[in-house]
């Protein structure tokens, strides 16, 4: 299994001038160091690619042992096409995430033990801002994407995509617009009939995304408090 970390953006509704991936939390340790901590004991360092735009060079001196590709059009694009350009370097089951989520190590063992393509997700209320989510008869994710209506809850930006899904999650993110978050090529998908992406709760376990000030403080409170 690969693993990707999304750590292209430029961060602004943080409103930090560095890499919204190299926030720190505690002690210096940021949340890209937590999160290739944790991949790394799954996957191994190896097989961790960082997708880099925005001060690139910041990221890539910190962690001179990932493999790097470079979305030198991050200033135009959103997730979709940014996740696109390390795809066509994998063949393999891969699980990716938004640079900047926080999660306890519990969860990537529990997503990765999906026997299908899979979002990891929540069941709570959810704002304009969340990526919503509803199920079909099947139990499957359906849609997918912020502006979802009657959602069930938030997928919280950590996702597992099987090899043999691959080369039809690649076209779909190739179909999709510049300004698509990845969200929608997989709803593209599931809507047709073409995946089967299964919902993985939380639960108990933690992970969030940090988006505004007020979610990193969310996320220092917790990690103090455990």
């Amino acid at each position: 299994m690969k693993a990707v970390i999304l750590a292209a953006g430029m961060g602004t509704r943080l409103g930090t001038l560095i890499p919204k991936p190299l926030t720190s939390l505690v002690d210096e340790k940021t949340i890209m160091d937590f999160q290739v901590e944790r991949l790394a004991a799954e996957v191994g360092i190896d097989n961790i690619f960082a997708i880099v735009g925005y001060k690139k060079e910041l990221v890539m001196e910190k962690f001179p042992e990932l493999s790097f590709v470079y979305n030198h059009a991050y200033t135009q694009t959103n997730t979709a096409k940014s996740l696109l350009t390390a795809l066509r370097k994998i063949d393999d089951d891969v699980l990716w995430m938004n640079g900047d989520v926080y999660f306890w190590p519990e969860v990537l063992q529990k997503l990765m033990a999906s026997e299908t393509s899979a979002a990891l997700v929540d069941t709570k209320k959810c704002g304009d801002e969340e990526i919503k989510y509803t199920l079909n008869e099947q139990g499957s994710i359906a849609e997918l994407s912020k502006q979802v209506e009657n959602g069930v809850g938030e997928a919280v930006g950590i996702n597992l995509v099987k090899r043999h899904d691959l080369p039809a999650f690649i076209e779909a993110l190739e179909q999709v617009g510049n300004q698509d978050y990845f969200e929608k090529a997989l709803e593209n998908l599931t809507l047709a009939g073409k995946i089967v992406l299964k919902p993985v709760q939380l639960d108990e376990l933690f992970c969030q995304e940090i988006d505004f000030p007020e979610d990193l403080e969310s996320v220092k409170a917790r990690m103090a408090a455990v």
